[in-house]
């Protein structure tokens, strides 16, 4: 569960608040702390939410840094350049993990060695040769085969094959081009209003379509002629026709033949 903070300079996770500090892009003295940790008190008294041990852990960790942080920045003395040394450790911990991966990966190398170690020495090879006096004769290739055989052969080998050829006038092909549909949906869109581009292509029976369709629908976005959205990760996208006096000019659309 990601805490989020709310504060009179800040509001949202208490992950990007410690991000936001740690870069210099947010003064650590404009945040109060004591309201984030009441509000984070009074959400853990809560009957009604049950916390998981490492949402707890990590909310004490990020606001121990935080108030040591703060703490640092109130006391006289100490350079505001030091409060990148609070991370230090943090960067050696990756360092150590990377390495314990890499570690790892040796290991499991190794390992699949002594397997392949193991399965080889499980194996003979043969060590003695053919007998001697044991005489290998070829087949002689050209027994039985007379001169005019071979040139028969040769003529057969020299002469031109025919090409084949596929003849395709009988296939019907569909051309799409997404300056058309880009020119059809700028006379159909303004009078639809607000649509999904499922229901847009709710009438299309190919795939092609549906692609040029949708590079249309981007082209007018590029141009300005339409607004889309997204109320969700992998939700339907929205579209809506945005009343432009500038003109519609289609001059640069990509002309794309599917």
């Amino acid at each position: 569960m990601t805490y989020v903070v709310t504060t009179p300079s800040f509001s949202g996770p208490i992950e990007l608040l410690l991000q936001l500090i740690a870069t210099h892009e947010l003064d650590v003295l404009d945040v109060p702390l004591a309201p984030v940790v009441d509000a984070f008190v009074a959400l853990v008294r809560d009957e009604a939410n049950v916390l998981e041990m490492d949402d707890l852990s990590e909310f004490l960790l990020i606001a121990a840094i935080l108030l040591e942080m703060k703490s640092q920045r109130l006391l006289p003395g100490r350079d505001s350049g030091e409060l990148d040394e609070e991370f230090v450790g943090w960067e050696e911990r990756d360092v150590l993990l990377a390495r314990l991966l890499e570690l790892r990966t040796y290991s499991a190398l190794a390992d699949a060695f002594v397997s392949l170690f193991e399965r080889a020495s499980r194996a003979y090879p043969r060590l003695r040769g053919i007998d001697d006096g044991f005489v290998v004769s070829p087949p002689d290739l050209l027994a039985g085969v007379t001169t005019a055989q071979l040139a028969m052969a040769y003529l057969r080998g020299i002469e031109e094959k025919p090409v084949r050829v596929v003849r395709l006038h009988h296939v019907t092909v569909d051309a799409v081009t997404v300056a058309e549909t880009v020119a059809t949906l700028s006379q159909w869109l303004p009078a639809r209003g607000r649509l999904t581009f499922r229901s847009l292509t709710e009438g299309l029976t190919t795939r092609i379509e549906i692609i040029v369709h949708f590079l249309a629908i981007l082209e007018l976005c590029k141009l300005g002629h339409v607004e889309l959205g997204q109320g969700a990760t992998f939700g339907d996208v929205q579209i809506e026709w945005i009343d432009s006096s500038s003109g519609l000019d289609f001059g640069g659309v990509d002309s794309y033949e599917g």
